[in-house]
């Protein structure tokens, strides 16, 4: 990913972040005062650093070593007591010990073997603990680019995982059950399934075509409670 997209992002994420992905993970942490939380698959570590700022103890973990580099250089410019390490997903070291929140936002589509890393994502909880996961709503993954181009959304096919490909990697479609009926399968009851709209005075600030925001969904956000 290029340094200066890097560091457009760096304080709160992306326009679709900052708008519709970042106030629902926030809202459903709620108060993180003294509590240990990892973000699973970090990225430049935006989030991390947020979640530092409102009182988590944080642990990041991201493989990219662009993104790593980027997450460190950050902690060592203006340090926060954050913790990054290098790791995929599917094969954490020790962490230090079970987490009170584990949060994988936008993660999952991007691994290949994602059925391991959510797993991991759970295992690193205590009991009781929250796991919050975002996606591309299953439903509407190529809403922006479908709507500029006609006026409304269109798909051909729903059913089969397929791949995605993307400026900067492949990300895959998986259907909603799935990715659902998974982590309850891991043993995790669900609390609460979000699907945002844009504000539609947002759309001001935003891109061409974001309008599109405002009428369907292109973020899934599933928090869950590790029950076993």
């Amino acid at each position: 990913m290029p340094r200066t997209v890097l560091e457009q992002t760096a304080l709160d994420g992306d326009f679709a972040k900052r708008h519709l992905i970042n106030p629902v993970l926030l809202r459903m942490l709620g108060d993180l005062t003294e509590r240990r939380v990892l973000d699973a698959g970090c990225g430049n570590g935006y989030l991390s650093r947020i979640l530092a700022g409102r009182g988590a103890t944080v642990v990041g973990v991201e493989p990219g070593q662009s993104l790593f580099d980027f997450a460190v250089e950050q902690e060592t410019t203006a340090p926060q007591g954050i913790r990054y390490i290098q790791a995929d997903l599917c094969d954490l070291p020790n962490l230090g010990g079970p987490f009170d929140a584990v949060v994988a936002s936008m993660v999952l589509p991007a691994i290949p073997d994602w059925i391991g890393a959510m797993r991991a994502c759970v295992h690193a909880l205590k009991p009781g603990g929250l796991f919050l996961f975002t996606v591309n709503h299953p439903c509407y993954e190529q809403l922006w680019p479908t709507w500029r181009e006609h006026g409304e959304y269109r798909t051909h096919r729903y059913l089969t995982e397929y791949e995605i490909p993307g400026p900067n990697g492949v990300d895959f479609h998986r259907t909603l059950s799935t990715y659902l009926n998974q982590v309850t399968r891991l043993g995790c009851h669900l609390t609460e399934l979000a699907e945002p709209g844009l504000d539609p005075d947002a759309t001001a600030h935003g891109p061409d075509g974001i309008d599109a925001y405002v009428h369907l969904p292109n973020f899934l956000i599933i928090a869950a409670r590790r029950t076993t």
